[in-house]
């Protein structure tokens, strides 16, 4: 994990930084609200649902807000789940290169995982490390965002914005980091490991059912049209971007 991360430290910041730039420019643009905009920008720069759970409360985002920038990440978690699987073996993608571009390019850490497991064992063990990996920016993105809304607050004063903004912290980072100690200092535990992960995928195919079960006609007209738009667009010149630069590296 720290290999990974330590690799790509300045390539996931710059990514980072360039789809919040980019996901906030979209936004505006196509009129979006201000946090829904924001939510959907995080959302397809980290981790998807767990990272607009995670920053919403942070710039006190409403819960039409919230369910907004939830269903159309879910929408296109929905999609990638079973279109990246196509393209990549329409375009010979090694598992390697699979595995990146699908924990690169895919919103929430259950799809990449679902995704890359469809693809191959080994796509899998790479998805999974970088898209985790990447999921810790969700510490330092949260402390930007309250800065964010506490300077916005001073520059456009109202009640709703009484109080501090609130940190929600994602507890599923430090498991997946107490999960890698344990592993890094205990590896002969095979036989226990190999168990926990066969209880973990009936767990990942459960959470990819609720996932589904959760989108709803009414769900995804409540999203309408403009967030939509906004988050598909952004959705794909990240995964274009991303899997051209793959590609050229090949």
């Amino acid at each position: 994990m720290l290999r990974v991360g330590a690799h790509g430290f300045f390539l996931t910041l710059i990514t980072i930084s360039a789809t919040l730039a980019i996901g906030m420019l979209i936004g505006r643009a196509l009129k979006v609200e201000r946090k829904a905009a924001m939510l959907i920008a995080v959302g397809t720069a980290i981790c998807g649902g767990s990272a607009i759970a995670a920053i919403g409360p942070v710039i006190k985002a409403s819960d039409e807000e919230m369910s907004v920038s939830l269903g159309t990440v879910f929408i296109l978690n929905a999609v990638a789940l079973f279109l990246f699987p196509i393209i990549g073996h329409a375009l010979h993608m090694s598992e390697d290169s699979f595995g990146v571009w699908a924990a690169l390019a895919i919103h929430d850490t259950s799809s990449v995982v679902g995704a890359a497991a469809s693809y191959g064992k080994h796509a899998l063990e790479i998805a999974t490390t970088i898209k985790l990996t990447r999921a810790l920016w969700i510490i330092p993105v949260a402390f930007f965002f309250a800065y964010l809304e506490a300077r916005h607050d001073r520059v456009h004063p109202s009640d709703e914005h009484i109080g501090r903004p609130k940190l929600q912290v994602p507890w599923f980072i430090g498991l997946f980091v107490l999960a890698s100690v344990i592993r890094s200092l205990m590896p002969g535990a095979g036989n226990l490991y190999g168990e926990i992960g066969i209880v973990a995928k009936a767990l990942l195919s459960l959470t990819l059912f609720l996932i589904g079960a959760g989108l709803s006609r009414s769900a995804i007209i409540k999203v309408g049209a403009r967030p939509f738009i906004a988050g598909i667009s952004l959705w794909i010149l990240v995964a274009v971007t991303t899997l051209g630069i793959i590609l050229g590296l090949r």
